[in-house]
């Protein structure tokens, strides 16, 4: 199985790559158009900032590359956020494959931080990516998140239920870390693989 792991200037790749080398799987980094669209699943993941992430995907042609994938796509963290239709954070335009507008969370607590940071339990899980999940701890580290909204698969709450994980046609996402998530993140990556 050929696993493509999209090369775009958002953190995170490294510990993704990690991650699939403990599953036995030795994926290839690359933002070359061909190589992503003739991989059997692809992996876009990553950290930052979601105006700088569109404009560096636009520049370099990967927002209409990925579009364009039809084998099993998933998003991880800010992934998730740029598979949406538009992000409050820099009010940019996304790829539009969740018609979902990424929010930023606005605390009404003083215990309310952000960002979120730490473990968090899902709830309301469904589709195979996420089978085995419910109820289960994953960690996150975001100020953005996707509402709710009919392609959510999982839900987590801080300051209010959210979408931790979405699913539409051949593209998944998840707003926490798989690869940062212990035997949990483990076996939703199985999942994703197997899918």
């Amino acid at each position: 199985m050929q696993v493509a792991v999209v090369k775009y200037n958002a953190g995170n790749i490294f510990s993704v790559m990690n991650a699939l080398g403990r599953l036995g799987v030795e994926a290839k980094l690359t933002d070359d158009a061909a190589a992503l669209r003739a991989a059997d699943k692809v992996i876009f993941p990553g950290q930052g900032e979601a105006s700088g992430a569109m404009d560096y995907l636009r520049s370099h042609g990967l927002d209409e590359v990925i579009k364009s994938l039809k084998q099993p796509v998933l998003g991880i963290c800010i992934g998730q956020q740029l598979l949406c239709r538009h992000s409050e954070e820099g009010d940019v335009d996304c790829l539009g494959i969740f018609d979902a507008e990424v929010k930023r969370f606005s605390p009404t607590r003083h215990e309310d931080k952000v960002p979120c940071m730490g473990w968090n339990a899902l709830s309301h899980t469904s589709s195979p990516l996420m089978e085995g999940t419910e109820g289960q701890y994953v960690y996150f580290v975001h100020s953005y998140y996707v509402p709710l909204c009919p392609e959510t698969i999982a839900t987590a709450n801080y300051i209010l239920p959210y979408s931790a994980a979405l699913h539409k046609d051949n593209f998944y996402a998840t707003q926490f870390h798989p690869e940062k998530s212990s035997s949990v993140g483990e076996r939703i990556i199985k999942n994703f693989l197997e899918l």
